[in-house]
């Protein structure tokens, strides 16, 4: 619309200016004032400009004319599309909460069921735990109940000195036999003192004395072994040093003990066993190398648990070794015995291979006899022209039955 009116203007123009030409050529011809021409000019030009100004307000008011219909319809266009709009969006957000109310309800009820199931598990584990908290608890009642019991046994000096002895007598039960050790055995005659347990071994072979006795006693300086385990879990290395010392005072006054009372030569051996019946409390003795030397000078041996199982397994070697030895002077008396019985044998089988050859000598002096008579009557036989009865008792050339019994008397 816009671009028409221009148009129009423009030809408006150019008609004005086509008409002042045409009055100009014509002023060439006949004579005007300047006043008329400026005149017309003027009133041209305001033709022109009216012309304008109304196409101007025809362009204008067909232009709000234009947008006014256009506002109207983008309005209405607007409305319907807002209606439309906000019943789709209705629609959308009814079916988006129907959904949503089915979603949340699924999940309400997985909720619900997984909810249930975990909570019967939880509490199904929760009970079994506790259960076994509860069976823990009167174990460790029970455990706590025995640690007293071996509290109040280790205090005791008596109960301790039962303790090693039977945990003693458990290691020499599992690898000796009941015959290669005794116990409360008095290895120094008429001196009235008894040790605990004594190994049997072998004397020395002269005849003055079939056995020798290895003593051992079980000491368990249990004071001093716990205050020096306190002196370690304290960290006071001034109180480690004085315990320790304190403990091997202890331990040298119990080798002193055995070596005084049980090691007697040639009754026992001149070395004794002092067994610890605790591995760390054996542990700590060979910690003390002050200790160790005056032990050996001593002649007592320290041993542990498995320091003495790992003795008293030699000493069983060494007695099968010695029994296969004792053995051996009686293994070579039997094979001499076997060795002239079978010369013996030997000479009864020569007599009785020489009777065979002599019986199997005749029989074949006696079967070759009988062979070459029967074989001469049977040529008889074969001579014979044409066959004989069967019911003839005697054949010619054959003797009678009683020749014939005649003659083999007198063969024989």
């Amino acid at each position: 619309m816009l671009s028409i009116l221009l148009v129009i203007s423009i030809l408006l123009l150019l008609i004005a200016i086509a008409s002042m030409l045409l009055l100009l050529r014509k002023g060439d011809g006949v004579q005007s004032d300047d006043g008329r021409l400026e005149r017309m000019i003027r009133d041209e030009f305001e033709r022109s400009r009216e012309g304008g100004d109304k196409a101007s307000r025809q362009l204008r008011e067909e232009v709000a004319g234009s947008l006014a219909k256009t506002s109207e319809t983008l309005a209405t266009t607007m409305k319907t599309l807002g209606s439309a709009q906000s019943e789709q969006l209705i629609t959308l957000q009814a079916s988006n909460e129907k959904k949503l109310e089915e979603i949340r309800h699924t999940v309400d009820e997985k909720l619900q069921g997984t909810l249930e199931k975990r909570l019967g598990e939880s509490f199904t584990q929760v009970s079994k735990r506790l259960e076994e908290v509860h069976r823990g608890l009167g174990e460790m009642k029970d455990l706590a109940d025995g640690v007293g019991d071996l509290k109040r046994v280790l205090s005791n000096v008596q109960a301790r000195g039962a303790w090693g002895e039977v945990q003693l007598r458990a290691i020499l039960e599992q690898i000796l036999n009941v015959e290669q050790y005794d116990e409360n055995v008095e290895t120094v005659p008429a001196s009235g003192k008894r040790v605990e347990f004594a190994v049997r071994l072998p004397g020395p072979g002269d005849g003055r004395i079939e056995q020798v006795w290895l003593p051992i006693d079980s000491k368990f300086p249990m004071d001093s072994y716990a205050r020096l385990q306190d002196a370690f879990e304290s960290a006071d290395a001034e109180a480690v040093a004085t315990e320790r010392k304190n403990l091997s005072n202890a331990v040298l006054v119990s080798a002193k003990d055995i070596r005084n009372k049980y090691v007697a030569p040639p009754h026992t051996t001149d070395i004794g066993i002092l067994f610890l019946p605790v591995e760390g409390l054996y542990g700590e003795v060979l910690r003390d190398p002050r200790l160790l030397q005056e032990l050996q000078s001593l002649r007592i041996v320290p041993a542990g648990p498995t320091t003495l199982a790992a003795m008293l397994s030699a000493f069983q070697m060494g007695f099968r070794t010695i029994a296969i030895e004792q053995r051996s002077a009686e293994v070579r008396s039997l094979l001499g015995k076997v060795k002239n019985e079978f010369e013996k044998f030997e000479a009864v089988l020569a007599s009785l291979e020489k009777q065979l050859s002599t019986a199997q000598k005749t029989i074949e002096e006696k079967m070759g006899r009988r062979i070459r008579v029967m074989g001469t009557a049977l040529k008889s036989v074969d001579s014979l022209p044409g066959e004989q009865s069967e019911d003839s008792p005697d054949l010619p050339g054959l003797p009678a039955t009683g020749d014939e019994t005649g003659a083999t008397t007198e063969e024989e």
